[in-house]
């Protein structure tokens, strides 16, 4: 069983920075693709940023060169930097990863718990 684990969520004044980390832990043969969505109230859920294995990057606009998405391959954890936070930023954010279990198995998504950020103006 894969489970991955948030950490790092809180609140914060407009301005300030958050590190938010995702371990992925259990039955892993593989990593591929991980990122970070997050959710606002009454909103659908969106892609902030992904990251390859290779390390690859992509973010959404609304937050390229504010915030930095990386990965320690080897503790298979990812991270994800929020600098110059603004009210809009607020949201649960869910840790998502590409994972295949075994050398048999197809790979499949992964989520983890979620973590709320709020950020007050």
């Amino acid at each position: 069983q894969v489970q991955l684990v948030e950490s790092g969520g809180g609140l914060v004044q407009a301005g300030g920075s958050l590190r938010l980390s995702c371990a992925a832990s259990g039955s892993i043969f593989s990593i591929y693709t991980m990122g970070w969505y997050r959710q606002a109230a009454g909103k659908l859920r969106e892609l902030v940023a992904t990251i390859t294995v290779g390390g690859s990057t992509n973010y959404a606009n609304s937050v390229k060169g504010r915030f930095t998405i990386s990965r320690d391959n080897a503790k298979n954890t990812v991270y994800l930097e929020m600098n110059s936070l603004q009210p809009e930023d607020t949201a649960v954010y869910y840790c998502n990863a590409e994972i295949k279990e075994t050398y048999y198995y197809r790979s499949r998504d992964y989520w983890g718990q979620g973590t709320q950020v709020t950020v007050s103006s």
